[in-house]
């Protein structure tokens, strides 16, 4: 692997790579250009070529890459050929979406524990997930061996939720809380702001009237 440091970018389109190169696997598409992958992905080839070279040699010039090879590469590369444990803190209407999702399971999520402060939710379940009360995320997070830790819960309380999740020892954290959250460098934090997003798509209605 190259020594430099993975830009976040480049890990992102790794995962539309693995997509894109599963579902060839799936037609018993054989191989593929860099070429054909960047048009598959609306990517130039050499951005291909620049993200997969960080992590090794892929490929054979003028042959393109194996994808049942390339696949397995990106698969382990990103963790794919693991199960991981998620836990999410806070189940509202947001939060509940998240654990019956299915679609997580299909990539390698497992939805395991979900954590409220609301006493009327606290033993009941949700998609066959049970809700435990917060004061129990230590416990269950080392039982259950949660490795992500989905924060759900008002802004004003993510910090403390976030403090929490550290403390049991998960060091990868999905924010949905409108808030930065303040932690130690060796802890992942992905922030995901779905109202600041939704009001970024106002200014460009604007510019379209206005255009």
């Amino acid at each position: 692997m190259n020594n430099k440091k993975v830009p976040e970018g480049t890990i992102s389109r790794l995962f539309i790579y693995l997509r894109e190169i599963a579902e060839l696997a799936k037609m018993n598409i054989r191989t593929i250009s860099s070429a054909e992958l960047g048009e598959r992905t609306n990517l130039s080839d050499a951005q291909v070529r620049k993200d997969l070279g960080y992590f090794g040699q892929f490929g054979t010039s003028g042959a393109g890459y194996d994808t049942a090879e390339l696949k397995a590469a990106l698969e382990k590369i990103l963790g794919k050929d693991k199960t991981w444990n998620v836990a999410v803190l806070g189940v509202g209407h947001l939060g509940s979406a998240l654990l019956t999702y299915p679609g997580f399971k299909d990539r390698g999520l497992n939805m395991v524990a979900g954590f409220d402060s609301d006493a009327k939710k606290i033993g009941k379940q949700i998609g066959g997930i049970v809700i435990y009360s917060i004061n129990e995320l230590p416990k269950v997070i080392k039982e259950k061996k949660v490795t992500i830790g989905i924060i759900a819960a008002p802004a004003k309380e993510a910090q403390e939720v976030a403090d929490r999740l550290i403390k049991a020892g998960v060091g990868c954290i999905l924010n949905f809380a409108p808030t930065t959250l303040i932690v130690p460098e060796n802890v992942k934090v992905k922030n995901v702001d779905l109202s600041g997003e939704l009001e970024t798509l106002s200014y460009f209605l604007v510019n379209k009237k206005i255009s």
